[in-house]
Order: C-alpha cells, then sequence, then structure tokens
C-alpha cells in the first residue's frame, strides 16, 4: 500500500497533520498509532464497525497521555507531531515516551526519567530516526539533533516549518545512527547538523557530515551562552536561533596546506592499506590493490571478465577480514553466491547439474563458507531493477552503511543502460566521474568490468588482438578517471587448446606504478572452473602468435 497523501489531521488525537492517506483511503496517525479503515468516514464521526478506528500493536497502548512538555518548553502540538507521551505525578510530569518506528510501525519508546535516566521500552534494534515518521521524505532542509527535545525544539524554533530530527544514541552513536538511515537523509537537499554546543557534539557533527554528499552538511553553531536547542527554546531565543541556523556553514574538508608545516605528517605518514593479488605477475608490476582506488578490468566478449572478478571475490574474501560488496547487475544474487563457493570447491557449482550431483555437500560448503564469513559479504540483490540513481544508492550503502572495504561492480555498460540518458559517452563519464568521487570520499577500492567497442575489420578480440586503451567502449574517461586498467585478451578461436584456453593479462595504465604492458597469463581449466597463472617461456611467443 502506497501514502498518497500527507500531513492530515487526525481526529483520534487531535494531531492537525500527522495522518497520511493511503490509495484506498485508509489512514495512519503516525502521532497516536491509529489506523483508520476509511479516513474520510471517521473524520466525519462514523463509528459503524467497518471503519472505526484500531490500534497496530501493544506499543500504541504506552502509558501517558499527550499533553504539553512545560519541563522542557515544548508545546502540545509539538509532542502530538512527534508522537512524544508523558506522565505526571501530583502534577509534575515524571517520565517522558519518545516513539521510535520501524517503517509504519512504532517498534519501541525511548523512556526519560527525572535526572537524565533513560531507558526503552519495546525495542531499539532496526528503529529509525527519531521524528523520522512525521514527516514526508525528502524536500529542502532537514535538522538533525543529538537528542529528542533538542528535535522537537528545533522544529519549533524554526516556526514548525522544516523538519527536524535526532540520532537515537547521542554524539558517541551518531555515526552509526546515521550510516544506518543515509538513504533517507540523502533524499533532503540541505542537512543542518545542530549538535550540542561542546566538544563531543562538534565533533560528531564533523564525523557525520563526511558521511554525506559533499556540500549537502551544513554544521550549525550555537551562540556560547548556549547548549543545546531545547536550552535556546526554554529561554525563547527564536530569533537567534534562526539567525546561526541562516548561518549555518557548508561542511567543507580542509584541503590546503602549508608543506613545511605538515612535514611531521609527511615522514610519518599512515601506510597505505594494500593486498596482493592472486596472481604474481599483476603484483610485479602493480604492487597489490589498494584501498582508494579504482580498478577497471576490460576485454571482449566470452574472455573471462567474470571469471577473473569471482576469483577477485573470493580472494578478498578468504585473505582479508574487510567487509565485500558485489554488484553483479547481469545476474542474480544466487548465481553470485555460486561462483564464489565454486571457486572455494574447485567444481563449477554453478551449474546446476553439478551443483546436484552435490548434494547436500553443496549445502555443508554454503553454510560453512558464508558462517565463516558472516556479515563480510553484501550482494546487491536488483532483482531486475534498472534504475540508475537506486544502482548508485545502493553502490554507496554499501560502502557507508554496510561497511565495506572493497566493491565490485560487473558492469558498467549495465550502469549505462539503466539510466535515459541518450549520450552514452556524456553517461559513461558521468558515471566513471560519480564512481570517483565515491572512491575518494570513502576511501573504499572499488573493481569496475567494462566492455571493450567491436573492432574494425576481419579479426576481434576475441581473436586474440591486442587491447589498448583506444578500445575501451563508449568514452575515454574511462581510461583517464581509472587508476588502473587491466585488459584481458584471448584468441578462443585458436586451434591450439591451451592457446584458445589461456588467458593474458597486459596492464594498459597504473597510476601508481607506471608499469605497463602483458603482465601474466592464466589457463582456464575446464573440470574445476579455476584460472591457473601460468608462464609462457618467453613473452615474444606471445606477440608472435598476435601476429
Amino acid at each position: 500500500m502506497t501514502f498518497v497523501k500527507y500531513h492530515k489531521a487526525c481526529p483520534e488525537c487531535g494531531g492537525h497533520d500527522p495522518v497520511s492517506i493511503n490509495e484506498d483511503g485508509s489512514a495512519k496517525c503516525f502521532s497516536c498509532g491509529t489506523y483508520f479503515r476509511d479516513y474520510e468516514k471517521a473524520m466525519k464521526g462514523e463509528t459503524v464497525s467497518d471503519f472505526k478506528t484500531y490500534k497496530n500493536n501493544s506499543m500504541n497502548e504506552i502509558e501517558g497521555e499527550f499533553v504539553a512538555l512545560h519541563d522542557r518548553g515544548i508545546s502540545l502540538e509539538t509532542a502530538k507531531k512527534y508522537g512524544v507521551k508523558a506522565l505526571s505525578r501530583n502534577g509534575e510530569l515524571v517520565k517522558h515516551f519518545y516513539p521510535y518506528y520501524n517503517a509504519n510501525e512504532i517498534a519501541g519508546y525511548k523512556v526519560r526519567e527525572a535526572g537524565k535516566i533513560f531507558s526503552w521500552k519495546g525495542s531499539s534494534q532496526d528503529s529509525g530516526l527519531f521524528g523520522q515518521q512525521a514527516f514526508q521524505e525528502g524536500g529542502k532542509f532537514i535538522t538533525i539533533t543529538e537528542g529528542e527535545c533538542d528535535a522537537m525544539a528545533a522544529y519549533e524554533l524554526m516556526g514548525s516549518r522544516w523538519p527536524a530530527i535526532s540520532v537515537k544514541n547521542g554524539a558517541n552513536g551518531a555515526v552509526s545512527d546515521i550510516k544506518k538511515n543515509i538513504e533517507y537523509i540523502e533524499k533532503f537537499d540541505t542537512v543542518v547538523l545542530c549538535f550540542d554546543n561542546d566538544k563531543p557534539g562538534q565533533e560528531a557533527a564533523k564525523k557525520v557530515a563526511k558521511l554525506l554528499t559533499p556540500g549537502k552538511a551544513k554544521i550549525m553553531q550555537l551562540p556560547d551562552d548556549f547548549k543545546d536547542a531545547n536550552d535556546m527554546l526554554r529561554k525563547g531565543q527564536h530569533q537567534s536561533f534562526m539567525t546561526n541556523w541562516w548561518a549555518s556553514k557548508t561542511y567543507t574538508p580542509s584541503g590546503v596546506l602549508n608543506l613545511s608545516d605538515n612535514l611531521e605528517k609527511l615522514n610519518h605518514r599512515e601506510k597505505k592499506d594494500c593486498v596482493p593479488y592472486p596472481w604474481d605477475g599483476l603484483n610485479e608490476k602493480l604492487y597489490g590493490l589498494r584501498q582508494g582506488e579504482l580498478v577497471t578490468i576490460t576485454g571482449g566478449t566470452g574472455l573471462g571478465k567474470s571469471s577473473i572478478t569471482r576469483e577477485l571475490e573470493h580472494w578478498l574474501i578468504t585473505q582479508t577480514q574487510d567487509n565485500v560488496g558485489i554488484v553483479a547487475l547481469e545476474e542474480d544474487w544466487k548465481r553470485t553466491a555460486d561462483g564464489i563457493l565454486s571457486i572455494e570447491a574447485d567444481k563449477r557449482l554453478y551449474i546446476d547439474q553439478i551443483r546436484e550431483e552435490e548434494g547436500e555437500a553443496y549445502e555443508n560448503l554454503s553454510n560453512l563458507f558464508f558462517k565463516k564469513h558472516a556479515d563480510r559479504v553484501w550482494i546487491y540483490a536488483h532483482f531486475g531493477a534498472s534504475d540508475f540513481d537506486e544502482i548508485m544508492s545502493r553502490i554507496r550503502y554499501m560502502i557507508i552503511g554496510c561497511g565495506c572495504k572493497w566493491v565490485i561492480v560487473d558492469h558498467l555498460h549495465m550502469l549505462v543502460s539503466a539510466s535515459d540518458e541518450s549520450n552514452e559517452r556524456i553517461l559513461i563519464d558521468r558515471i566513471m566521474t560519480q564512481l570517483r568521487k565515491l572512491v575518494e570520499q570513502t576511501g573504499a577500492g572499488l573493481i569496475l568490468v567494462s566492455h571493450l567497442r567491436r573492432l574494425e575489420g576481419n579479426k576481434g578480440h576475441e581473436n586474440g588482438v591486442s587491447v589498448n586503451l583506444s578500445h575501451l567502449r563508449g568514452s575515454g574517461g574511462i581510461a583517464h578517471i581509472s587508476d588502473c586498467v587491466i585488459a584481458l585478451e584471448r584468441n578462443q578461436q585458436a586451434d591450439d587448446p591451451i592457446e584458445s584456453q589461456t588467458t593474458h593479462m597486459r596492464i594498459l595504465k597504473s597510476r601508481y606504478t607506471g608499469d605497463v604492458g602483458m603482465a601474466t597469463h592464466l589457463l582456464y581449466d575446464k573440470d574445476t572452473g579455476r584460472l591457473k597463472e601460468t608462464f609462457l617461456e618467453d613473452d615474444n611467443e606471445l606477440e608472435e602468435m598476435e601476429l
């Protein structure tokens, strides 16, 4: 069911804008949690059983009631909008109940008692940010604070015009909370970080700002005399708050420096993480794979690009402790998993007949392998999805939300086909630029598969023609933006079975080492589906074969 109308009044709790209406006329109030089978009839006061209200779960039966939070200076109207209830004794508020949602359902309440004592009723797992349910996704501005009362206070201080939400676990948990909800936050044009006016709060704001698209985050500096947004609300500082809110500065990491002032960092720099390739010939020329670099693997149709990426996927999973993300756009996630297990087993388990012959042994292998590497392997289950922005969002989420240090994308031209842009060259330049920025911003290592253009004449890449950078399909941006370009060559039509099954790996570009040319040769084993490094006695022999 899809919401089609937002910000409607609730006849149950009296809120003026917390209701969202579905296509079929049913509705949900995000303040009190009431569902309406027929919103229009409920608004008219009809109570026929077919149309009366009902509660979605027991969490809605929380103790307390909607009242103005006078101890925090927050109005009744704002408390209702956010769904916050309170419990009073002898005229004093002794507890606040802050609701947290998982999708459209209340997952639990954070309970605040006097003395800033916090506890949870229900579950804190998998819930979104505080107040997230009260606002429509996307828009011009959203303000994020450290605490629930600060979010409600900021909302009132802004004249109840723009969304204000809070992280769940304060400054210490801000980065984790934002990572888990990065897709929601990225839908807003500007994100104002209004964290506490102390060292932990300001440091957390900078860390959160780094997670967002450059230029999106603004860090708000509160006046020196105020600790947080709620402090300003209780002292009636609406104008002062807005002055500082509008003056929030776009977060820009420092990047211009005086070299003589940074000699200590220069001489004692952090070692760049590096993982050797599975093949010695590549390591001799490239000195391994490095995080923060974009490596492009290219070759003609049927020359083993997918076999190479599967070997690399398995290698990164087994030879590192890093999280690995896989975006294989021409196959479903089960085929991707079978490819990894095939490398582990030295058997072509991606072939149905072979996998079925293994029977229980296959299940034991999959359980053992993926449990051994639990929570480290992330696969994009695209289910045929073909929206370019969605795919790019998932790649970013793998890196930021799932903590993937390495991501393999197979392949570039499926990203191209997922866009409405008619000019392939312009689109490829755009994609490569976005991938380059993502690598630079996050420090992740990205391996990208790209196709070659068809050559004129009688011989193509399938006949073993040597590859150069001009053969990359669509745009020179692929070569310019990549840190490294590795080409695969093989004469799959050769009469000699060894020659037809040997893939030659040629380095076309290496920004790190500058060492290019033929690197190594991989012989395909039909029985195991594996690629084994082999060496020709003289690489001149290969050049003669090409002629």
